[in-house]
């Protein structure tokens, strides 16, 4: 088994996928135009894809309220902290500085302009 995407339940599916596709590189693979405005996204590799949408069904998370901890999206970068900068230039916001763990690797949390997080990574050793 492959893991085919991860959904994210979101207020603004169009304004999200919009923003992922411009500042996080991700390009559409599959919208819906109406109710539930679901946008199918892949990331720069074409191998990862997220699935951003509202159903009415299930209500969204307080994204914002939520420990960062508890569910991110990660980003794999060469530079953390340029990319870092770039997204809070385009609405991201900060949720803690540039770290460096004991191994190495260097991380980010920030905040998409909705409140979902996002950890931008290098890693000493590349893990994939």
């Amino acid at each position: 088994m492959e893991i085919e995407h991860v959904g994210y339940i979101v207020h603004e599916p169009p304004a999200v996928a919009r923003w992922y596709v411009q500042h996080l590189g991700f390009s559409v693979k599959r919208r819906v135009t109406g109710p539930p405005y679901t946008h199918f996204l892949a990331d720069g590799s074409g191998r990862v894809m997220i699935e951003i949408y509202n159903n009415p069904a299930a209500s969204v998370p307080d994204y914002r309220a939520m420990d960062p901890l508890v569910l991110h999206l990660a980003f794999s970068v060469e530079d953390v902290e340029a990319a870092r900068t770039r997204l809070l230039e385009a609405g991201a916001t900060s949720a803690g500085p540039v770290t460096t763990t004991p191994d190495g690797d260097r991380l980010a949390m920030l905040r998409d302009p909705w409140g979902m997080p996002i950890q931008l990574v290098r890693r000493a050793e590349p893990m994939v």
